[in-house]
C-alpha cells in the first residue's frame, strides 16, 4: 500500500495545490505536539510546523522514500525545532510555556480524566527532553521503533533503550503525582 502522505506529496510536486492541504490537515496537529515538546510552547510549535509546511512548498525536497513520509516530515520539523532551539540559546530567549485550562462545567468523570492527562503531562515536562521525545514519538504518534529511530537520528537499540529508560522515568515521576502506573 502507498504512504498517503508520500502520495499526496507527490501529487503536490506535479502540480496539485490542493494535495499540499491535503497534507497540512493529516499532519499538522501531531506535528505541532510533537514539536511542543521540544520548545515548550504551542504558539512557537505551531510556527515551527507551519514552517515545515513552506519548506515544502517553497523548497520542494525529495522524498527519497527511505521512511515514510511522516517520519520523514517529522525530521524536518526536528530540525527547525534544533535550530529554534539553538537561536533562542544564543539570544536568551525562554520559550514560554502554555497550560490549557479545563472547561469548568465539565461532567466529573471528565474532568477527573482530564485531571489526570494534565498529571501526566506535567510528569513528562519533567523528563528528560530525549525520553520526552522518544515516549511522544512512541506512543502519542505511535510511530514504530524504525520510524523513531530515523526521525531522532538514532539506532534503533538506542531508541529501544532510550523508550525503556523514559518509561522508568515517566513511573517514577508519575507516582510522585499520586498516580499508579496501573490507573492510566
Amino acid at each position: 500500500m502507498d504512504d498517503p502522505g508520500q502520495a499526496n506529496y507527490r501529487r503536490f510536486l506535479e502540480g496539485d495545490e490542493s494535495a499540499l492541504f491535503d497534507l497540512v490537515e493529516r499532519y499538522n496537529d501531531g506535528l505541532v505536539l510533537y514539536l511542543n515538546g521540544f520548545v515548550g510552547s504551542l504558539a512557537v510549535a505551531d510556527e515551527l510546523a507551519e514552517d515545515a509546511f513552506v519548506k515544502l512548498c517553497l523548497k520542494r525536497p525529495r522524498h527519497r522514500g527511505l521512511s515514510s513520509f511522516k517520519t520523514w516530515l517529522y525530521a524536518i520539523g526536528r530540525n527547525l525545532a534544533l535550530d529554534y532551539l539553538r537561536r533562542a540559546a544564543r539570544e536568551k530567549r525562554v520559550p514560554l510555556h502554555e497550560v490549557s485550562l479545563a472547561d469548568g462545567e465539565l461532567l466529573e468523570s471528565r474532568f477527573l480524566r482530564e485531571e489526570q492527562k494534565r498529571r501526566v503531562h506535567r510528569a513528562m515536562s519533567r523528563l528528560k527532553p530525549e525520553y520526552r521525545q522518544t515516549l511522544w514519538l512512541l506512543y502519542f504518534e505511535e510511530m514504530s521503533g524504525k520510524e523513531a529511530a530515523a526521525v531522532m537520528r538514532k539506532s534503533v537499540h538506542a531508541v529501544e533503550t532510550l523508550a525503556y529508560r523514559a518509561r522508568l522515568a515517566l513511573r517514577r515521576e508519575l507516582e510522585k503525582e499520586g498516580i499508579a502506573h496501573e490507573d492510566i
